[in-house]
C-alpha cells in the first residue's frame, strides 16, 4: 500500500512551520510537443516576493487520489521550510496528457528536463531544483541527473537502483523474478488504465481514457523479450557510467527492501558528494516505514537540501559517509514488530577498512575455517523450495517477510558453522565461490544465508541467485556442458547483522526457488565440489560496540489528509498442496479497502489476487497469474478497471496473455486482450 501512515507514538505531526504555505491544487506544465503534465505545488505564501528553490517528485501514481495521502505528509513540510515542493504526474498518468509506454524511457527523462527548466523560469523559484523520490521517483532522479540538466543541483533517491537489469523487479542474477516481473507488469497495466479526471481534463476525459487503454501495451511483453543485459536495460542504468552523475546524491535504503545493494555501490562509485543511509525498513519512507525505528527523515532531507539548494553549511558533509542500522538477531517471522532491535553505526567511508573477509570453506562437516577433504554433494530440485521466501520487495505489511526457514533448509543442500563462541557483526556483501556442475545445459543456483538459533529456528538474512548460463556475464549467456565443473562466484545481498554467541551461520544451496525465480526449462540437479575452491567470505565488521553516533530527530510529518474507510481491507497468503497430483498453489490475495478523501471527495481501492503454481513432480512446470481490480471515482463519477495477466511456459517458449476491461459505473466501456509468445533464450 502507498499510504502507510500507521500511528506511531514517536511521530510528531507538525502544524507550525517556519513559513506559511499555500497550495496550488492543479497546474499545467507545458511540454515542447504540446503535451501538458499535471502538477500540484506547495510553496511559501511570499515565494513570489522571496523566491525559493524547488523540490520535484515525478512519478506515475496519480496526485489527486492514490498518492494524495502520502503527499500530504511531506510536500507541505518542505514548503514550510522554504521550498516550492512540486508533485508531477508523468506523461500518460493521472490527469497528464499522452501515453506511458514503458518504464524509464528517454521521453520520461526529456519531460523531466523540461519540467526542471519550467520550474527555474517561475517567479517564485530561484532556479535551483532538487529531485526526491522513492522507487520509480528514485530511479528517474538518478537517470535525470545523468543527463545533467542545468537547473538540477541534487538528488535524494530512496529504494532505487543503478542497474535496471541486475538489481530490479525483472531479473536477478540473469534469472526471471517469478513472483515480481508479472506482478509488477500487471499492476502497471491496471494503473495505466485508470482515467484522467473530468473535473480537471474536461469533456475530452473519456476519449483520453479510451486512447490510454487502447494504446498502452502490457510492459511485460517488452521486458520478457529482453532476457539479457542489452541496450534496453543499459539505458537508464547509471552503473554503466557513474561519472555522468555529477550532482550530490543522498541514497537511502532498508534492509527489508529489494533495492539496498545499490546504496553501497553508489557510495563506492559516484564521483560527486554522496551519502548513504540504510535502516531496518521495508519499501517506504523512513519517517513512516516498518519495522522501526522510524527516524526524522524529513529533517535530514531539509538539511541536505539546505546544503545544496540554498548554500547553507548544515554540516552534512562533515559527517560519516554511511549510516546503517546494525540489526540484532531476531526469531523468524512473516511480520516484525513496530521496532527491530539494533543500533545505529557509522562508517567514515565505504568501502571501510573496518570490514574484512572471514573465510568459511564448504566441507562435509559444514562451514569451516579451513578446507576439508575433497568430495562432492548433490543439490536436487524440490518444488516446495521458495514457499517461505516472502516478498522480494516488501512494504512492511503482515505476511511480507520470510518465515522460519527450516522447511526450506530441509529440501536444500546446507552447510552450518559450529555455534559461535563469541558475537560477530557483519556489514556488506557476503561472497560465495563454488565449483559446481549441472546435469542439464541450463540450471539455476539459489543461495540463502540464515541465522540459526540454538532452538533450531532459522532466520533468512541474505540471498544470492545466479542463472548458471550467465556465469561469465549477463550479456552473452552460454549453456552448460552437463557434468562439467565450473568455478562461479556471486555476491549475496548486502546485510548488516549481529550473530550472537551460540548461533550458527547456515548456507543453503538449491537449483529451484519458486516463486522467487522462474524455473529452468527442465529440472536440473547440481553437484557441489568441496575443497579449497568452494568458500564463503563474510564481511566481518570490527568496531567498538559503544561508538558514538549522532542521533536522529524524532519522525515528523505534516498532518495527514483525513480519510474515511468505506470498506475495510484485508490480506491473505496461502499455499495449497494436492497430495494426489503433487501440484502446489501459492495464492496472495488482498484488498486495500475503499478509502474516501474527505476534503476532496475522491474514493479509490485496489483488489488483487496472485496465483503461483508448480508441479510437485516436475518443478520446471510453473505458471503465474495476476488479477487486479481498481476503482477510482468522485461523487457520482465512478470508474473501475479489471486486468488479468498470465505467464506460462514450456521448454522452448513463454506464453503471455493479458486482458483489460473497463467500466463507467456498471457499464462496460472497453475490453481488449493481448497474446504473445516469447522464445526462451537460456532462462
Amino acid at each position: 500500500m502507498v499510504w502507510n501512515v500507521d500511528p506511531d507514538p514517536e511521530r510528531r505531526t507538525i502544524t507550525e512551520l517556519p513559513h506559511q504555505i499555500r497550495t496550488v491544487e492543479h497546474v499545467w506544465i507545458p511540454m515542447s510537443d504540446g503535451t501538458r503534465l499535471a502538477a500540484r505545488i506547495w510553496l511559501p505564501v511570499d515565494a513570489e516576493q522571496n523566491p525559493v528553490p524547488a523540490i520535484l517528485e515525478y512519478i506515475p501514481y496519480r496526485k489527486n487520489d492514490f498518492t494524495a495521502i502520502r503527499d500530504s505528509l511531506r510536500h507541505p513540510y518542505f514548503a514550510g521550510h522554504g521550498y516550492a515542493s512540486v508533485r508531477v504526474d508523468m506523461r500518460g498518468s493521472g490527469d497528464s496528457d499522452g501515453l506511458l509506454l514503458d518504464e524509464y524511457l528517454k521521453q520520461e527523462q526529456d519531460d523531466a528536463i523540461e519540467v526542471i527548466e519550467w520550474l527555474g523560469q517561475q517567479p517564485w523559484c530561484t532556479g535551483a531544483v532538487g529531485m526526491i523520490g522513492k522507487s520509480w521517483g528514485g530511479f528517474n532522479g538518478l537517470q535525470v541527473a545523468a543527463r545533467q540538466p542545468q537547473g538540477l543541483k541534487t538528488v535524494v533517491t530512496l529504494c532505487s537502483t543503478d542497474d535496471r537489469y541486475a538489481d530490479d523487479v525483472h531479473y536477478r542474477g540473469g534469472a526471471i523474478l517469478g513472483a515480481d516481473m508479472l506482478y509488477w507488469a500487471s499492476t502497471m497495466l491496471a494503473f495505466n488504465a485508470r482515467p484522467p479526471e473530468p473535473e480537471v481534463v474536461g469533456d475530452g476525459w473519456r476519449e483520453q481514457w479510451l486512447e490510454r487503454m487502447e494504446k498502452t501495451p502490457p510492459f511485460v511483453e517488452t521486458w520478457l523479450e529482453h532476457q539479457t543485459r542489452d541496450g534496453y536495460w543499459q539505458h537508464g542504468s547509471i552503473r554503466d557510467d557513474y561519472s555522468a552523475v555529477k550532482v550530490p546524491v543522498f541514497a537511502v535504503g532498508g534492509w527489508l527492501d529489494g533495492y539496498t545493494n545499490p546504496v553501497f555501490r553508489m557510495l563506492e562509485n559516484l564521483p560527486g558528494p554522496v551519502k548513504g543511509l540504510v535502516g531496518p525498513w521495508a519499501h517506504e519512507y523512513p519517517e513512516v516505514a516498518e519495522p522501526g525505528p522510524r527516524i526524522g527523515f524529513l529533517q535530514e532531507c531539509v538539511r541536505w537540501f539546505d546544503q545544496w539548494l540554498k548554500g547553507i553549511d548544515t554540516g552534512v558533509m562533515d559527517e560519516p559517509q554511511l549510516r546503517v542500522w546494525l540489526q540484532e538477531s531476531y526469531p523468524p517471522s512473516t511480520a516484525y514488530p513496530v521496532r527491530r532491535e539494533g543500533r545505529w553505526v557509522e562508517e567514515e567511508s565505504w568501502p571501510t577498512p573496518r570490514v574484512n573477509a572471514a573465510e568459511y570453506y564448504l566441507t562435509e562437516a559444514g562451514l569451516r575455517t579451513s578446507p576439508g577433504a575433497a568430495g562432492e554433494l548433490i543439490a536436487a530440485p524440490v518444488a516446495s523450495h521458495g514457499e517461505w521466501v516472502g516478498e522480494w520487495c516488501p512494504f512492511g505489511d503482515d505476511g511480507d517477510l520470510p518465515g522460519d526457514q527450516r522447511a526450506e533448509d530441509g529440501v536444500s543442500l546446507t552447510f552450518d558453522t559450529p555455534p559461535l563462541s563469541e558475537r560477530v557483526e557483519v556489514l556488506g556483501f557476503p561472497e560465495l565461490t563454488l565449483e559446481v556442475a549441472s546435469d542439464r545445459p541450463e540450471a539455476l543456483l539459489a543461495v540463502r544465508l540464515c541465522d540459526v538459533a540454538p532452538d533450531g529456528s532459522s532466520t533468512l538474512v541474505s540471498n544470492g541467485v545466479l542463472n548458471l548460463t550467465h556465469r561469465n556475464g549477463h550479456e552473452n549467456p552460454e549453456p552448460l556442458e552437463p557434468g562439467m565443473f565450473y568455478r562461479v562466484s556471486l555476491k549475496l545481498d548486502a546485510l548488516g547483522h549481529a550473530l550472537p554467541e551460540g548461533h550458527r551461520w547456515r548456507l543453503a544451496v538449491a537449483p529451484h526457488y519458486w516463486p522467487r525465480l522462474w524455473s529452468s526449462p527442465a529440472p536440473a540437479s547440481l553437484r557441489v565440489r568441496l575443497g579449497e575452491e568452494s568458500v564463503l567470505r563474510m564481511p566481518v565488521r570490527t568496531a567498538p560496540y559503544d561508538e558514538e553516533v549522532r542521533p536522529f530527530g524524532p519522525p515528523e510529518t505534516t498532518p495527514v489528509l483525513e480519510v474515511e474507510s468505506l470498506r475495510d481491507g484485508w490480506r491473505k497468503r496461502t499455499v495449497n498442496v494436492d497430495q494426489v497430483t503433487g501440484e502446489r498453489v501459492m495464492i496472495e490475495a488482498s484488498d486495500t479497502g475503499l478509502s474516501l478523501l474527505k476534503a476532496s471527495g475522491h474514493f479509490f481501492d485496489t483488489i488483487s489476487r496472485d496465483t503461483y503454481t508448480v508441479d510437485g513432480n516436475d518443478p520446471s512446470r510453473v505458471s503465474a497469474r495476476c488479477e487486479r481490480s481498481i476503482t477510482v471515482g468522485k461523487g457520482e463519477w465512478e470508474t473501475r478497471v479489471e486486468t488479468d495477466s498470465s505467464m506460462t511456459c514450456d521448454r522452448e517458449n513463454f506464453y503471455l496473455v493479458n486482458s483489460l476491461r473497463a467500466f463507467e459505473g456498471e457499464e462496460q466501456v472497453f475490453e481488449k486482450e493481448w497474446r504473445k509468445t516469447v522464445p526462451r533464450r537460456l532462462v
